[in-house]
């Protein structure tokens, strides 16, 4: 247990770390948004890059996890919006978010650096397949079941075609994504980068990790909890628990190989990003619940994390 938290704590340390830096003004809260900005669109998709560029994807199946992920994500959404529809009387359209708050992992800013630390290059490998599409795929079905709510509900409804438009220009220009790319490629042509270049890329990937985890604090000191405490909660423990518990289950079920298995449990474990957050706002509903669920999910995830990889044997 010792070597858990070992490995654990050091990880919520540093998100600690960033939220103290806000609270006691060492730094000013609209840093949190230049630390972010440079993890993902530089820090990370370096670190991304090399990952892949130097995979070994030997018994690495995408179907496979894809399947497993998002069938997992799939049944967990449809618990948390039921739960907020029928348990709490939410209407439609919150429903969705509240769906999207129990069900989208922090998996660029926590996962990866926690996987890199916990599980290693292998189970990296295996959540960088599902970061691939992770965002567009939940976004897209986040959108599209917000504008069916609200279609229902009698709002006004955005155009498909612009929709759509925008979802592939916003893939195309992922910073994440393109790292995935070309690391790929990479990996494929057998090219590596000169010495100083590699140098750099190793630099850039090193700092990835800690800068993320200290942004993600000076965000949440920009969150308060609040809202309905029974429904926040509710969707806290399916974040925490239940999605995870599903892909636990199905990863067996389809017999994933232990590293791969422990990338993407632990993916699912991680609290809650700030995705939902930026629906909420987006359609003018769920707000409260969406920033309560962030900062729960992410208070309680040292504890649970640490369970998870317990269970998971590392």
């Amino acid at each position: 247990m010792q070597q858990i938290f070992d490995s654990v704590i050091p990880i919520f340390a540093l998100i600690l770390i960033g939220w103290i830096a806000v609270k006691t003004r060492y730094l000013p809260e609209n840093h949190a948004g230049v630390l972010s900005a440079f993890v993902y669109r530089v820090g990370l998709p370096v670190l991304l890059m090399r990952t892949i560029a130097n995979a070994d994807f030997t018994g690495t199946d995408p179907l496979s996890i894809w399947a497993v992920y998002f069938s997992s994500i799939a049944i967990a959404w449809i618990v948390a919006s039921l739960t907020a529809r029928f348990g709490f009387r939410r209407d439609r359209l919150s429903a969705v978010v509240i769906g999207l708050s129990g069900t989208f992992s922090n998996l660029a800013l926590l996962g990866v650096p926690l996987i890199s630390h916990v599980a290693g290059d292998r189970a990296l490998v295996a959540i960088s397949v599902v970061l691939a599409i992770h965002m567009p795929v939940l976004m897209v079905t986040a959108t599209v079941l917000a504008e069916r709510a609200k279609a229902r509900e009698g709002g006004i409804v955005s155009a498909p075609g612009k929709l759509a438009t925008t979802v592939g220009y916003n893939l195309a220009t992922n910073p994440l994504v393109i790292g995935l790319i070309i690391g790929g490629i990479m990996n494929f042509t057998g090219v590596e980068p000169a010495a100083p270049l590699a140098a750099i890329i190793s630099m850039l990937a090193g700092i990835a990790a800690p800068v993320a985890l200290v942004s993600i604090g000076m965000t949440l000191a920009q969150y308060k909890v609040a809202g309905n405490a029974g429904l926040f909660s509710a969707i806290t423990v399916i974040k925490l628990a239940l999605l995870p518990g599903l892909v636990y289950a199905l990863s067996h079920l389809f017999g994933l190989p232990q590293p791969v298995m422990a990338g993407l449990v632990l993916g699912a474990s991680c609290p809650a990003g700030v995705n939902a957050f930026l629906l909420a706002d987006q359609f003018g509903t769920g707000r409260n619940i969406a920033a309560s669920t962030i900062t729960l999910t992410t208070i309680l995830g040292v504890v649970t994390v640490s369970l998870w990889v317990l269970l998971l044997g590392y």
